[in-house]
């Protein structure tokens, strides 16, 4: 009994370790996993007429959050008007007409496809520049507060340590467990992780709500619970939470030995329903290739759960109570389904890597990489040592070929003199697998937090790039290309469309200017040649870096005119 309550406690301490590793790594510096990729007005460009409408345009389809887009006029009033919209990818914010002129501020927090927040702001001129308007207050109500970030992770945590212990041990206690033994106590473990698995996805539910309005953890509202629980996100929680108490019922047969052909069904589609709302709920879903990525990521966590609960299982309960002949048994089926679940594991794991990843600078150079990087180096260790229990598994667990000796008596079971010092051995390498496989559960809690590597590099190229926006006037909506925005020779292209983007509209005459005010560089005139009625392209030599500002003046007929002022970032 005190050696069941040392090894009880290892277990323990191991899930304690992990969820404190899991609290003390460091949260993404940035919880978006969409990217803003351009605005209209572009930020710090200075505008001839205040628009109708600002336009945020993101990588992925986002979501609106209730009472968290606004836009600051220079005297500190609202400027928006109504409510915004988003139409998949684009936020759409109608501004009040007759605004002052000066700086307006532009904050914003949606929730991306995957479920995260984006949260942001950026500024923009009508007429000329003036203060930023409530500069000091501005995102400070759009950030997700620190600890609500980190106990969604311990949340995730909770919910993979459920899944584990639900479905290693009834799947074993399906197929391996011997009929002689109780299943009472690994029956116990079973509903453990069903309660587990429940009380994660309660968490995770209440913790979405601070975590999607940016608010603290104890400032949470019926009306942002019900935004919560409307989005695919709740959708998927509440699933699980039915999946759990489902399959708390059907266990009680199954632990009592009266479990039909009719629950053993259920069991199984209650499992593939509940282990798909792992990722329909978070970044597979909103991978470039989603049916890849959510089939990849439901088998890693099939896998995942199968190997570590059938470890839990063999460690707590087999290796301890089963005799020499049910082991003979039971040890080798086992192997087989522990090599058959590493390799669907190894298999999921890289083709999501594949995805999420895709370059080895986004695998050196992102956190999410990184975070990859040190999961493998310990599944390295822990199928290292499940090498090991497999060699003592082959040697001493085998069943011995039948014998050709008469004289021998066939019921006599062969003769294993270490047989009591293998078990020890392999129960201590089935340990060291659980304890580092919890470990290994911290790092993938944290990773669900953290941004994608492919939208961390996208991020990073998008600032490195040529620069592109799209200002609009009442006159004309004009799309600026400036390649490579870098110092040196530079290539301008413009496009004129109509104000309302309906088609292209015809320019009479192109004009344009370049300035570098900080370093007191006057304007110098960029030559534009007119390529069609509505694009005019033309080169200009951009030394030292800064932020460079460019002016066109865009006249589309004898009497209408309008000049627009652009900041190009221009990198060394």
């Amino acid at each position: 009994m005190g050696g069941m309550t040392r090894r009880s406690w290892s277990i323990a301490l191991a899930a304690l370790f992990g969820a404190l590793l899991t609290l003390a790594l460091p949260a993404a510096p940035a919880s978006a996993h969409a990217l803003l990729e351009r605005t209209a007005p572009v930020a710090d460009s200075v505008v001839d007429q205040l628009p109708g409408e600002i336009t945020l345009t993101f990588s992925e389809p986002v979501r609106i959050v209730a009472d968290k887009i606004r836009v600051t006029a220079p005297d500190g009033s609202r400027a928006d008007t109504g409510k915004p919209v988003a139409r998949d990818t684009e936020l759409v914010i109608p501004l009040k007409a007759g605004g002052p002129k000066g700086t307006y501020l532009v904050s914003y927090r949606v929730i991306s496809a995957d479920s995260h927040p984006v949260s942001g702001g950026y500024s923009f001129s009508y007429g000329q520049v003036s203060a930023v308007p409530g500069a000091g207050d501005s995102g400070q109500d759009v950030k997700t507060d620190a600890l609500v970030k980190n106990a969604m992770s311990a949340a995730r945590f909770i919910g993979f340590i459920g899944l584990i212990l639900l479905v290693g041990p009834t799947l074993v206690l399906f197929a391996l467990w011997p009929r002689r033994l109780c299943a009472r106590d690994p029956g116990r473990v079973a509903l453990a992780g069903a309660g587990l698995l429940a009380a994660g996805a309660v968490l995770e539910l209440y913790l979405q709500i601070p975590y999607t309005s940016g608010t603290t953890l104890f400032d949470v509202s019926s009306s942002a619970a019900r935004d919560v629980l409307s989005t695919p996100f709740g959708a998927a929680h509440l699933v699980r939470l039915a999946v759990a108490a489902a399959v708390a019922v059907l266990l009680r047969p199954l632990i009592a030995g009266r479990a039909g052909k009719t629950d053993q069904t259920l069991l199984i589609i209650l499992g593939v329903v509940g282990l798909a709302t792992w990722p329909i709920s978070g970044h597979p879903s909103a991978s470039p290739v989603p049916t890849l990525t959510v089939v990849a990521d439901a088998a890693h966590l099939a896998a995942m759960s199968v190997w570590l609960g059938g470890l839990v299982m063999l460690f707590a309960f087999l290796l301890r109570r089963a005799d020499t002949r049910e082991l003979t048994a039971i040890v080798p089926v086992w192997s087989g389904w522990a090599m058959l679940a590493i390799t669907v594991l190894v298999l999921a794991g890289t083709a999501q890597a594949l995805v999420e990843i895709g370059t080895l600078d986004a695998l050196t150079g992102t956190t999410y990489g990184q975070l990859v990087m040190t999961k493998v180096g310990l599944l390295a260790v822990v199928l290292a040592v499940a090498a090991y229990s497999r060699r003592i598994t082959n040697r001493r667990f085998t069943p011995a070929p039948a014998s050709d000796d008469d004289d021998e008596p066939e019921d006599e079971p062969p003769a294993e003199p270490a047989e009591p010092a293998d078990r020890s051995r392999l129960r201590r390498a089935v340990m060291i697998e659980v304890l580092v496989a919890v470990v290994v559960l911290g790092f993938t809690s944290v990773l669900v937090q953290t941004t994608p590597a492919r939208s961390a590099q996208a991020g990073d190229n998008a600032s490195q790039g040529p620069f592109t926006t799209t200002v609009s006037t009442n006159l004309v909506k004009l799309e600026v290309d400036v390649s490579p925005g870098r110092v040196g020779p530079n290539t301008v292209h413009l496009y004129a469309l109509k104000p309302d983007g309906s088609g292209p509209q015809s320019v009479a005459e192109w004009k344009a200017t370049a300035a570098l005010p900080s370093k007191g560089i006057e304007p110098i005139v960029v030559p534009l040649l007119g390529i069609t009625p509505d694009h005019a392209s033309g080169s200009v030599t951009l030394t030292p870096a800064g932020t460079w500002e460019l002016k066109f003046t865009v006249r589309v007929d004898e009497l209408n005119q309008t000049t627009i002022a652009v900041q190009v970032p221009v990198r060394g």
